[in-house]
């Protein structure tokens, strides 16, 4: 009997073992996906990010792809569906993934502005020789939004006309998407559209495209000559975008990543710079908790879309 219970605990170790190393056999990752958002030249994006994939691959061991979604959806649904490990988000494109399904995303970390603020803003913009000063000056004319899952690109923008009790089928002459801030951007200086709106951190010199955002990637690859533009709104601080993880990740993985960008900052600032379009102070750490005014903001305007509001 003494025999028979010593094979029976060496069984159940041996049970027990298996069990670990199958669970840790489970986790390990064989590939690490990279998705970025769009509404910029491909290859400027491309270009931009490879540096992040070169750090992530040494990280982690594993070959690292960049993915450049054609739009802000394409991102989405892939990290909706698992087939993206990470990406940074804007606010608005955290809630869609949140309001479908809680436990696809964790966001890890977001960027402080060299001001020490969390957040940056959504600009208006017109062409300097418009006409077009103030935000009285927009009444009929043609505004052009950038992305429906943008938050400075249309739902921030969007909330804050309801906010202001504007019709804005009644108010703007017309409306459109651009595909994206640079190419909204590009349909006011070309004149496709009166006004568009574009995101910025509101910090720094308005010749430079202010520290960061669009308008500082712009002019970096010499796209806009700011004294063409001039800003006539700006709506209140939105929350810095998320970089997020797939939730179903491993652990270790997903604290590799966290790690590695906060060390970006300081061992890489020109990756730092390239990966974020601009300067920040550094990178901190947020939870969903951080995102929960946009997340209510989103659900407010799917709720007013069933009613046909």
């Amino acid at each position: 009997m003494k025999v028979l219970a010593k094979l029976a605990a060496a069984a159940a170790i041996t049970v027990s073992v298996f069990a670990v190393n199958t669970a840790f056999a489970e986790e390990k990752i064989t590939e690490f996906r990279i998705g970025i958002l769009g509404g910029e030249n491909a290859q400027d994006r491309l270009r931009a990010n490879q540096c992040l994939a070169d750090r992530f691959e040494k990280l982690l061991g594993v070959p690292v792809t960049l993915y450049p979604a054609a739009d802000y959806a394409g991102t989405i649904e892939g990290l909706k569906g698992g087939t993206l490990d990470y990406a940074e988000l804007g606010a608005s494109g955290y809630a869609a993934i949140y309001l479908a399904d809680p436990k696809a995303v964790e966001p890890i970390v977001t960027t402080k502005q060299i001001d020490g603020a969390t957040g940056y803003y959504s600009v208006m913009v017109a062409r300097a020789d418009s006409g077009i000063e103030t935000f009285d000056d927009l009444k009929g004319k043609r505004i052009g939004f950038a992305d429906p899952n943008s938050t400075s690109g249309y739902l921030i923008p969007s909330v804050a006309f309801d906010d202001m009790g504007l019709n804005t089928k009644e108010y703007f002459a017309s409306t459109q998407f651009s595909g994206g801030h640079e190419q909204n951007v590009l349909a006011v200086l070309n004149g496709d559209v009166d006004a568009g709106v574009t995101w910025a951190s509101g910090v720094g010199e308005w010749e430079d495209g202010y520290t960061s955002g669009n308008l500082r990637k712009m002019v970096d690859k010499g796209m806009v000559d700011m004294s063409d533009l001039v800003q006539v709104w700006q709506s209140p601080l939105i929350p810095n975008g998320p970089m997020v993880v797939r939730a179903s990740l491993p652990q270790e993985v997903k604290a590799k990543i966290k790690a590695s960008l906060k060390e970006m900052v300081k061992d890489d600032p020109k990756c730092f710079y390239s990966a974020q379009a601009g300067e920040y102070a550094d990178y901190i750490d947020v939870d969903h908790s951080f995102y929960k005014t946009i997340v209510e903001a989103r659900r407010r305007k799917i709720e007013a879309k069933k009613k046909g509001n």
